[in-house]
Parts: C-alpha cells; sequence; structure tokens
C-alpha cells in the first residue's frame, strides 16, 4: 500500500497558498507588502488583490502577458501617485499583455512633462472595469500600436487637472486598433476633452459625456483622424464653460485610416451655452470623399446646428430645450411623460442591426438592459 504523501497533507502557508492559487493579496496580513511587490512577483495568469484602503506612491509596471488586478471592497482601493510614477508615465504603466484592472481608483498623477496618467496602456489587450479617474493630468493614455485594443466599461473619469499651455484630456486613445467604452462616466474636465480617440474604431455606448458646470472641456467627444466609430444611447453634454464651440468633432486632423465612417444613434445631445453650437462637426474637406456619416434618433437640446456641420443620411433627429428633460441637473436626462418629444421612431435597426439599443445607461455607474419594443423614442433613454 503506498504511502501518502506528509507533504501533501499538511496546510499550506498563506504565501504558499497564494502562489499554488496564482493569487496575491496585498494589504495588511496580505502575501505582498506593496502593489509594486505584487506586480514583480506575479506570474503569468495570476490574480493580484488589493484591500480597501489607500496606497500611496505604490506604482508599477505591469510586463506579464496575462493578470488581473482586483480592488476588494464596495469603496474602490485607491492608489495615490503621491508624487512618484512609473517610468515617468504613469500610476501603472501596462507594457504589452492580455491585462484586466477592476475596482481601483487612480489619483493624482503627475509626471515632469505634465503627460501623467492613472493608467499608461502600451500595447496588447487591456480592459478596465469599474474604474475611477480622479485628479490626474491623463486619466488613462495609450501609446499608438495599431494592434493595442482597449475596453473601458462602468468606470468615472473626473476632475481633470488644468496646466497652462497643456491640454490634458479625460481619455485619450492613440493609434490602437480598437477603443470602445461602455457604461461610464465622464465630467468636470480641463482644457483637453472629455475622451480623445485616434483608434481605427471607436466603439462608445450608454455613456454620460457630461462636463457640468465646472467644467471647462473643449470638444466633448473628438475622434480627430476619423476611423469607423459608432455612438450609440449616450448623453454628451457641453458644458457652460467650454471654450469650443463643437460637441462631437470627427475628421479635424486628417485621416490615417484605411475605413472612414461615423454612426449616431439614440444619443441626446445638449449644449448648455446660450450661444450656438456644433453638435456634430465632420471635417469633411480633411476626409475621403466616401467617408459615410450615418445620424439616427437622436436629441439635440439647446441652440445649435447638426446636419449643417455634415453630409450624410440623417433619419429621426429632433431638437428641443434642455429644460424638456426631467431634470438634468441631477443628472436625470429622461424625457418626461406627456413630452412633445415622446414620438415614435422608425427603429434604427432598420438601417443596421447593431444601432437599435439593448441598453441604457444607469447611474452611478453601469448600464440597464432594454428588452425588445415595437416603438422607440429619440435620445439616450427609453423609460
Amino acid at each position: 500500500m503506498r504511502r501518502r504523501s506528509l507533504f501533501l497533507s499538511l496546510p499550506l502557508l498563506p504565501q504558499a497558498a497564494a502562489l499554488a492559487q496564482g493569487s496575491w493579496t496585498v494589504g495588511p496580513g496580505g502575501t505582498a507588502a506593496s502593489l509594486a511587490e505584487a506586480v514583480a512577483k506575479a506570474r503569468d495568469g495570476d490574480t493580484i488583490n488589493i484591500l480597501p484602503g489607500q496606497l500611496k506612491g505604490d506604482v508599477a509596471v505591469i510586463t506579464q502577458k496575462r493578470l488581473t488586478l482586483r480592488g476588494l471592497g464596495r469603496t474602490p482601493p485607491q492608489l495615490l501617485a503621491d508624487g512618484r510614477s512609473a517610468e515617468g508615465k504613469a500610476i501603472l504603466v501596462v507594457r504589452d499583455g492580455d491585462i484586466v484592472i477592476e475596482n481601483l481608483e487612480f489619483r493624482g498623477a503627475r509626471v515632469s512633462d505634465a503627460n501623467g496618467a492613472g493608467i499608461r496602456f502600451e500595447r496588447g489587450r487591456l480592459t478596465v472595469r469599474r474604474c475611477q479617474f480622479m485628479d490626474n493630468e491623463n486619466g488613462i493614455l495609450t501609446a499608438n500600436f495599431r494592434d493595442a485594443e482597449l475596453t473601458v466599461e462602468d468606470s468615472v473619469f473626473g476632475e481633470g487637472v488644468r496646466l497652462a499651455d497643456n491640454l490634458n484630456h479625460l481619455l485619450y486613445a492613440g493609434n490602437l486598433a480598437s477603443l470602445r467604452v461602455t457604461g461610464s462616466r465622464f465630467h468636470n474636465s480641463a482644457t483637453g476633452h472629455l475622451i480623445k480617440s485616434r483608434a481605427a474604431r471607436t466603439w462608445l455606448a450608454y455613456n454620460l459625456f457630461v462636463d457640468g458646470p465646472q467644467g471647462i472641456a473643449s470638444y466633448e467627444v473628438d475622434l480627430p483622424n476619423g476611423g469607423d466609430a459608432t455612438l450609440i444611447g449616450n448623453v454628451i453634454a457641453q458644458g457652460p464653460n467650454s471654450a469650443n464651440r463643437s460637441v462631437v468633432a470627427y475628421g479635424a486632423e486628417g485621416s490615417r485610416w484605411p475605413s472612414n465612417r461615423l454612426r449616431l444613434a439614440h444619443n441626446t445631445l445638449i449644449n448648455e451655452q446660450n450661444s450656438p453650437a456644433w453638435f456634430l462637426r465632420v471635417f469633411s474637406d480633411k476626409l475621403p470623399k466616401d467617408t459615410a456619416v450615418l445620424a439616427i434618433n437622436n436629441l439635440l437640446l439647446g441652440p445649435g446646428v447638426f446636419t449643417l456641420g455634415a453630409q450624410g443620411e440623417f433619419h429621426g433627429n429632433w431638437p428641443g430645450l434642455r429644460r424638456q428633460l426631467r431634470d438634468p441637473d441631477t443628472l436625470d436626462f429622461r424625457l418626461p411623460e406627456g413630452s412633445l418629444l415622446r414620438r415614435s421612431v422608425d427603429p434604427a435597426a432598420r438601417y443596421a442591426p447593431e444601432l437599435q439599443p439593448t441598453a441604457e445607461f444607469q447611474l452611478p455607474v453601469g448600464t440597464h438592459p432594454l428588452p425588445a419594443r415595437d416603438e422607440w423614442l429619440p435620445g439616450a433613454f427609453q423609460r
């Protein structure tokens, strides 16, 4: 009869258990004293769990090919830069891998060239989920690798840093293969844009791009190099203090991608200034002649122009006033019962199945699924 190994019968120490299970815990009593230590020791495929609290100056470079960082607790653990940065770039630098980062707050990123970020994403695939980016020179800033993919879900970007002679953005995606942002909120920006994407494919769905009374963003959504861009079910509101008259800008710096197409469906676009805005401005003179623009079932609230800023197909887009919403000051952008804007519009699926809304933004972040229906309202909300 074979004897059972004594080693296998002994309980694993916490550190050994973490290694055996591919899991690390950062914080008091955990298996790593700091995030930097856990990142340095973790292997491909490991998970790093971060206990609630604040980590000051705990910066790191992620070089693994597969890694998950997950904050524990209902309140995201806070990564406070506290004057430090990884490689002079960010609180976290993601080098090149398939990386998931969940439930963390990134705050206070500052570097010498004024381009510090909560996360600097360089290459690979990065998924950011339920995170917060506050008081950073940039929330997320990427490099320019054309095979990189960035996905952001249910996250918050705000409190942009105001710097003289420098444009900083809450999220800035460079020449990536794709950027996908859903269920997220962007507000209170500095002089740059709420979101800027040079990606070949940009998908923005069910977000609040609402700068608010304290923000001074330029464009709310900037797509300077065209590409294949879809905006569906977003609230995009230019604040009263914006220095720019364009809400959504497409192609301002010329095309660099072989495919160029802009589609807007069921968005609520708002101008909170008294002077007219360009709700949509397409720089056709800088784009290929075959660039397609399709805008379906959008609400346009406040003074401004929509179809004059672009050439393309426009169906079911309705102008109105901001005061026709339930309570935009408390971020309730729904149409009240009995509103003249609660009118039936053609289903977006008539033009493209993927343009039919399947969700709505839901405060504080995230989305609420929409069931199939026979009649649709214009704008971002159906309830």
